[in-house]
């Protein structure tokens, strides 16, 4: 019997930066940490180091520059933004340097991912007062009635750092509360979408309401702009702040670049694995009810070998129902058989039980949790027997 069934390694690399031949280095650090690479297995290369490599970076400047392009009149309405100084306050300081007036509108008693605006304990308590308030609900209102609020990670107050922040105009931006999107349009027709994961519903219902502009932050830096950086797919959706004045952008040409990893690692060490780029993994914090994935995806590219879903059964299910009553040694056999005998177009018993959820998603999240956004400096998460089961002896 085989003891050990999945497990992941986190790889050391050497700082990265624009320009380097980062398939190479991936493969020459895989050779150096000994371990040996199988077909079946999962090559995870977290994005940042990816981005980085393609001197993927925009400017504040640069950012405003588009955001007058597609704003002239110098309005703009920002829509359901995450409250992130990391994801999101150098994107409000560039659209407001690119504007003349800046409204934000915020959802509560949270954002979109679940960090909170107020004491969401106090929301049954205060919720009457805020719906007979006429939308939107302006920031002095809002604080009147839901009090002042810290972040309890962060420690910031979020509605005192978006006004702080100044437009071109030299006007500090302002900050309204609704949780419907067409309220923005009470205040301006010029609509900039900033939610991730519900963008394109959004949208369409701005659209609906009469908006005149409706771009998504997907559509900011979606080609070059003065030099910049830029993502064809996704924009400034899934950036980080790099410095003060410039963001890092999410990886572009990202399905090429897993494909030059596959091959390079084929070529050093006669296997192919799989290969995927990860960003945030599609996990909830426990504690704070934070939904982690801030990124518009788990995984930007792989290799055709991770698309679609696991095909399992529910072992300890199967043990209890079909198989009880027998001896664990009869129980182990018969799971096996089971095992062995599936086949996707099997319907009932063999699938409930289990969430059919795809593999980069739980490929993604686990390598995002292996290898962490701080200092442990193992960019690499190798995935060893993930695609393997209870029968594989």
């Amino acid at each position: 019997m085989r003891y050990v069934g999945t497990k992941a390694t986190g790889i050391r690399l050497p700082i990265i930066n624009s320009g380097d031949d980062l398939p190479a280095i991936i493969t020459d650090y895989i050779v150096k940490s000994g371990v040996v690479l199988n077909e079946s297995d999962v090559v995870g290369i977290t994005e940042a180091i990816v981005a980085k490599s393609q001197g993927n970076y925009a400017t504040v400047t640069q950012l405003a520059t588009d955001i007058r392009q597609k704003y002239p009149n110098g309005q703009v309405g920002i829509v359901f933004p995450i409250l992130s100084r990391n994801r999101f306050l150098n994107i409000l300081k560039g659209v407001a340097s690119g504007a003349d007036e800046v409204c934000v509108l915020l959802s509560y008693p949270s954002d979109e991912v679940g960090n909170p605006i107020m004491d969401v304990n106090r929301l049954d308590e205060i919720n009457d007062r805020l719906t007979t308030e006429e939308k939107p609900v302006s920031s002095a209102k809002f604080r009147e009635i839901a009090g002042e609020f810290l972040h309890p990670f962060t420690n910031t107050d979020y509605i005192e750092l978006y006004e702080s922040v100044k437009t071109a105009s030299g006007a500090n931006v302002k900050v309204f509360f609704s949780n419907d999107p067409r309220d923005i349009l009470k205040i301006t027709p010029h609509a900039l979408v900033a939610d991730i994961h519900s963008r394109f519903l959004t949208q369409g219902r701005l659209k609906k309401a009469g908006a005149k502009t409706t771009f998504t932050l997907s559509d900011i830096l979606a080609e070059s702009v003065d030099g910049s950086g830029f993502n064809p797919d996704y924009g400034i959706l899934g950036s980080n702040i790099a410095t003060e004045d410039r963001l890092k952008l999410f990886p572009k040409n990202c399905n090429a670049f897993v494909e030059a990893v596959q091959e390079k690692i084929r070529q050093k060490l006669g296997v192919a694995p799989h290969v995927m780029i990860y960003g945030d993994g599609g996990f909830k914090d426990p504690v704070c009810g934070i939904w982690e994935l801030a990124d518009p995806v788990v995984s930007p590219g792989f290799t055709s070998g991770l698309a679609g879903q696991p095909h399992e059964i529910k072992i300890k299910m199967i043990a209890d129902t079909h198989l009880s009553g027998m001896s664990s040694a009869e129980q182990q056999r018969g799971i096996k058989e089971i095992i062995r005998q599936k086949s996707p177009e099997q319907i009932g018993f063999n699938q409930e039980g289990t969430t059919p959820r795809r593999y980069t998603d739980l490929l993604g999240s686990l390598c995002d949790l292996m290898g962490g956004s701080g200092d442990k400096g193992t960019p690499i998460i190798l995935v060893q027997g993930y695609f393997d089961n209870y029968a594989d002896d």
